[in-house]
């Protein structure tokens, strides 16, 4: 089957490019790789005042602070980072308390636009995104939202390790053959524990273990 031609475009018709500074949207933006030790930062080309547009920070909150100068020094108004574990949190909160727009990007979103060479650090392909707008910012709730959130996740993962404690507590009685949790509906109510707890003091009696439930 032949394949269709392109049409040339009519003479005098030619789309001229549009200049670069109308595709900008974030003309003050750095990009941030987030990593555990060390945090890389590009800035726009010729932003920096010492020179070069990438420059490697340490983690530690020293250095989140001179960060956080560079990027002023630079002329930098927005931020967007990729949310890397919880690496990114500390580094978030004080840009935010210094006035930067912070954008958290999903890496998902940085996979799905292609043309990134190999040799470009991260920091340098999540920089032009952002300039030319093509990075959306994820959800983050305001601070006690975030406090909310966390109380409410702690509540949820003791009550998870909890029930984990219990069904060691019903192994632990199935190997000495006390089979408590088949005459006992709660193991952790009243009467499990109040049993379980005679037995750790050394009562050994039946009968008197059989004094503790509960009359209910």
């Amino acid at each position: 089957m032949p394949r269709a031609r392109a049409h040339p475009q009519p003479p005098g018709r030619e789309a001229a490019p549009l200049p670069p500074e109308l595709h900008r949207i974030n003309r003050h933006a750095a990009g941030v790789d987030i990593g555990a030790t060390s945090h890389y930062v590009a800035v726009p080309p010729g932003r920096a005042p010492e020179g070069g547009d990438v420059r490697a920070f340490g983690a530690f909150t020293a250095d989140l602070y001179l960060l956080a100068e560079w990027l002023i020094q630079c002329g930098i108004e927005t931020v967007a980072m990729e949310s890397t574990g919880v690496y990114w949190i500390p580094l978030f909160e004080l840009l935010s308390a210094r006035g930067f727009d912070v954008r958290l990007v999903d890496p998902r979103q940085l996979k799905r636009v292609p043309g990134r060479k190999t040799d470009v650090l991260d920091c340098q392909w999540i920089q032009p995104l952002h300039t030319f707008g093509l990075l959306a910012a994820a959800f983050r709730p305001d601070d006690q939202t975030c406090v909310l959130r966390s109380y409410l996740r702690q509540r949820a993962m003791l009550v998870t390790y909890a029930a984990q404690h219990i069904q060691h507590m019903q192994k632990a009685l199935e190997l000495m053959n006390l089979k408590l949790a088949h005459v006992v509906s709660d193991l952790a109510g009243w009467t499990g524990l109040a049993i379980v707890e005679a037995i750790l003091d050394g009562q050994r009696d039946p009968r008197v273990l059989a004094t503790l439930r509960d009359p209910h």
